[in-house]
C-alpha cells in the first residue's frame, strides 16, 4: 500500500505547530540583560534577548530571520528556557528541542543547533555582562 503524502497541519504534532506559528516572542526587548545572535550553514539567523530577575530567566524575545523549523526551534528553546534559572539553561541541548517538538524532520536538526546556539551565545552574553557591568552601556542591542 502506497504511504500518503505528508500532510503539515495533520502531520505535525500540535506543539510543534504552536511553536512555528507563535508570534508573540518576536521582537526585541528593551533594555535587556543579554543577546545572543547565530548564523546556521543554511543562512537562517536566530536572535536571542534575555531579562533575568537574580539567576532566573524572566523573558525571553527572539528575532528569527528563516525557516519556519527555525522559528519553531527557537520558540521551543524559549519555552523551555523561560522561567528556569540560568544554570539550567546553560544545560538546554538540540536533542532536547527536538523531542520537545516531537515533529521536527531530520532534515531540519540543524534549526534546533541554531537556535541553542543563539541561546548559549545570549547566556555568555549574560554573563561577560555581569563580569564587566560598566561596558553594558556601550553595548548595541537589537
Amino acid at each position: 500500500m502506497e504511504k500518503p503524502p505528508f500532510d503539515f497541519f495533520r502531520d505535525h504534532a500540535d506543539v510543534f505547530l504552536e511553536m512555528a506559528f507563535r508570534a508573540d516572542r518576536l521582537e526585541p526587548l528593551e533594555h535587556p540583560d543579554a543577546e545572543g545572535q547565530n548564523r546556521g550553514r543554511c543562512g537562517d539567523t536566530a536572535t536571542v534577548w534575555l531579562k533575568t530577575e537574580g539567576e532566573r530567566i524572566v523573558q525571553v524575545a527572539l528575532r528569527v530571520e528563516g525557516c519556519l523549523h527555525t522559528v519553531a526551534c527557537a520558540n521551543a528553546v524559549a519555552e523551555l528556557v523561560e522561567g528556569k534559572p540560568v544554570a539550567e539553561a546553560w544545560e538546554l541541548t538540540p536533542e532536547r528541542v527536538i523531542a520537545f517538538l516531537e515533529t521536527l524532520p531530520p532534515d531540519h536538526h540543524h534549526c534546533a543547533e541554531l537556535a541553542v546556539g543563539a541561546l548559549h551565545r545570549a547566556l555568555a552574553d549574560l554573563q561577560a555582562r555581569r563580569r564587566e557591568p560598566w561596558k553594558t552601556p556601550y553595548r548595541k542591542t537589537g
